[in-house]
């Protein structure tokens, strides 16, 4: 195979050198506000989410959270979702964030739901936002991250992030 990667017959993983394989069965052991990214001084705001616990978390690494609309762009929004009527305020919501900036949309998870990963996705298509990650909020609440595609944004933002991804080895 081209590439020196090799497909083991049965699997779809592909194992890299250096690298550990991840189980997807099996829970991450990273704190939950590194897993969503959470940088200290990052600017928050929280909507339609109702968590004391995750709340608290945030305090812990930032002190520049407001509940509901920020006065300016903010890093990350925390948005609560339940059902799909709820995935309207996206649009809206996307004028909140940075263009490097993101909208996590927390939902309870499991089959029971009333939201599924593709309703979070189209909905985020609609407003010319894409997902690039999903973490375990809780053990009720998954969460999917919705981004500016690349193109979309400003060249100063576009050129930070495209730094970034060079130094993870996302890109050569």
């Amino acid at each position: 195979m081209a590439g020196g990667r090799h497909r083991v017959r049965g699997g779809s993983r592909v194992q890299r050198p250096g690298r550990a394989t991840v189980s997807p069965d099996v829970a991450s052991n990273r704190p939950l506000l590194d897993k969503l990214g959470v940088k200290p001084g990052a600017r928050i705001a929280i909507v339609h989410l109702d968590d004391p616990k995750f709340v608290s978390l945030l305090r812990g690494r930032t002190s520049d959270i407001v509940q509901g609309r920020p006065s300016s762009p903010c890093d990350l929004v925390f948005f609560g979702a339940e059902q799909p009527t709820d995935l309207e305020r996206i649009r809206d919501l996307k004028a909140w964030i940075e263009p490097d900036g993101a909208i996590w949309v927390v939902r309870p998870k499991g089959g029971r739901a009333l939201l599924r990963d593709t309703d979070v996705i189209d909905a985020g298509l609609a407003a010319g936002l894409v997902d690039n990650k999903i973490a375990s909020f809780s053990e009720t609440h998954g969460a999917m991250r919705l981004v500016f595609r690349l193109r979309d944004r400003p060249p100063k933002a576009r050129a930070r992030s495209a730094s970034t991804a060079r130094k993870r080895g996302l890109v050569r």
